[in-house]
């Protein structure tokens, strides 16, 4: 933790911004192609990101500096998917087709919902954290996983199969186990780990189903929605 939320702040962009610049780089020179490298970004930014809260003190500004980190992110997405900034790295890292304009549905959602996650629970609550991570870990891994292990499609939605589903509840229970662990070695949280283990199985599950619905480019909003509203119930 540093003493500073400034400081803080300034670190948490800056290892964001080399993550993503890196990604960029990589899409852009064709190691990886476009759509696994916007998966990357989708799944590894969150993590980065929550875990350098920790880096902020414990004091009332420090939520409202950590948002800026995704909002000024956000910020620079829009101008990118606007044409106002000329970026085509950052198109080829966060596009499917190389289109700019599509940085404007799940990317910026995505940025938006951080910054409103980051507000609304921040480290008071473990609900913000396990929100993001079944973004991250649940949603991110869904296509990863679908597209390359085959499996049936599920009945009620031709665009998705079973082994994506299987990556949304795997993925997001164990990405969020592991944050809520770190979070609680750092004494953020208290009580026993095992007391969340149930609790993270079942909103898993219910993010799977809800990813799983026959439904395109909102899943980076009905995701994190659907456990913030079963995450007040159970926590």
């Amino acid at each position: 933790m540093l003493r500073s939320p400034w400081a803080a702040m300034g670190l948490t962009l800056l290892i964001a911004l080399v993550w993503l610049r890196i990604n960029d780089f990589v899409a852009h020179k064709g190691w990886v192609d476009s759509k696994l490298s916007r998966k990357i970004i989708h799944i590894g930014t969150g993590p980065v990101f929550v875990l350098c809260w920790l880096l902020f003190p414990d004091v009332p500004v420090s939520r409202f500096l950590a948002a800026l980190v995704p909002a000024g992110i956000s910020v620079q997405f829009a101008a990118v998917g606007l044409g106002l900034v000329d970026d085509q790295a950052a198109v080829d890292a966060m596009s499917r087709s190389g289109n700019r304009r599509e940085i404007l549905k799940g990317p910026l959602l995505y940025g938006i919902v951080f910054v409103v996650l980051t507000l609304a629970f921040w480290k008071t609550s473990e609900i913000g954290v396990v929100a993001l991570m079944m973004l991250c870990g649940g949603d991110g891994l869904a296509d990863v996983i679908g597209t390359r292990v085959k499996s049936a499609k599920l009945r009620w939605s031709k665009y998705k199969t079973v082994a994506g589903t299987l990556g949304v509840f795997f993925g997001g229970l164990v990405f969020s186990a592991i944050v809520l662990y770190v979070f609680h070695a750092n004494g953020v949280f208290n009580g026993p780990m095992s007391g969340h283990l149930w609790r993270l199985a079942v909103i898993a599950f219910a993010a799977a189903m809800v990813e799983s619905l026959p439904v395109k480019d909102i899943d980076n909003l009905t995701v994190p929605l659907t456990v913030v509203m079963l995450g007040s119930l159970l926590y």
